[in-house]
């Protein structure tokens, strides 16, 4: 954790200002200490760099999709150059430039690969949240930026103060129990006139994912030992890879295009290598909520919070990006809201 970082947090149970306890610091780190709300009295611990704020004790659901996405970036926790196209897709319109000097607020940050990315384009400062032991992938990722910070912390609770110019979330809400629960909280953290992006799997196009897939996770593969399922996953990468490669690639800019099955999203990803596909069947895998979303749906959430002038694209025709401004005249002095 660095010291900067003390500026933005607020205490989750109650508002208040925290206060620093550090007892081991390694350059400008702080690896180990604790967090003091100076209303409640309540104490959050440093551990291995990263401020734990998260209770997993107390939701069973929470805690299987925060064990099981732990896991997985744990496992996963390369960062390549095509997640910087892959990311600025799934963003639009916001760009590189859009984000220089920004307080930024990431939701579910996994391995930090998008808050890493965040902070090179020079954000004044990146907040990354997650609910799993992803963080640790994450804050190895980032902690030679300065500008970048991890927390470990509930989405729905996040322990910030309504400060950040622009928030973000990329295919976590849809894993959640309340997706729109979890938008809704991430919304209340940027300031009036700031704006919002998030992006989820759409209902529309994906219907033999919600009723073939979706079935063989939630009862079997979702329950499976993590490094289990990292080896029985190789199986179906090694045959949808195998198709990306010899069809996919081929067809990609051909008119034959069309007559391939869910050619829009595959065509995409037949470039990237046979680690980033493997990372992606076991994404489909691993989790044990997955929501699919639709666009009345997805148009809602922007429609009555306290959003304005929203704009919502249908991404690779299996999934929805939206990109809203918060209202002006949203209450300044709103630095905190549960």
């Amino acid at each position: 954790m660095k010291e900067s970082l003390l500026s933005y947090l607020a205490c989750p149970d109650c508002g208040g200002e925290l206060s620093l306890n550090s007892t081991e610091r390694e350059n400008q780190e702080i690896i180990s200490g604790g967090l003091r709300c100076g209303g409640c009295q309540s104490i959050f611990p440093i551990r291995s760099g990263v401020p734990r704020f998260a209770d997993l004790e107390h939701d069973e659901k929470q805690r299987e999709t925060a064990e099981n996405f732990g896991a997985q970036w744990l496992a996963f926790d390369h960062v390549e150059q095509h997640h910087e196209r892959q990311f600025l897709d799934w963003i639009a319109p916001v760009t590189q430039d859009f984000v220089r000097d920004k307080l930024v607020l990431e939701g579910g940050c996994g391995k930090g690969r998008h808050t890493r990315l965040v902070g090179l384009w020079g954000a004044r400062d990146v907040v990354g949240i997650d609910l799993s032991v992803a963080v640790e992938a994450a804050y190895r990722n980032t902690k030679d930026l300065p500008n970048v910070h991890i927390i470990q912390a509930d989405i729905y609770h996040p322990p910030l103060k309504r400060s950040f110019d622009y928030a973000f979330s990329v295919g976590v809400l849809h894993h959640l129990p309340d997706p729109r629960g979890g938008f809704d909280a991430l919304v209340k953290r940027v300031k009036p006139g700031g704006a919002i992006s998030a992006w989820v799997y759409g209902r529309e196009n994906n219907g033999w994912i919600v009723n073939f897939v979706n079935p063989l996770r939630e009862s079997f593969t979702s329950k499976l030992p993590p490094r289990l399922l990292y080896f029985l996953s190789y199986i179906p990468t090694l045959i949808l890879y195998s198709m990306l490669k010899l069809i996919y690639a081929p067809f990609a800019q051909t008119g034959l295009k069309r007559f391939l099955f869910y050619a829009d999203y595959l065509c995409y990803i037949a470039r990237f290598p046979f680690r980033e596909i493997h990372n992606i069947v076991h994404d489909h895998l691993t989790a044990p909520v997955a929501f699919y979303i639709s666009r009345e749906e997805f148009a809602r959430w922007f429609g009555e919070n306290e959003t304005e002038r929203a704009e919502i694209h249908w991404h690779n025709q299996n999934s929805w990006r939206g990109f809203a401004r918060v209202r002006a005249s949203v209450r300044a002095e709103a630095r905190y809201a549960k």
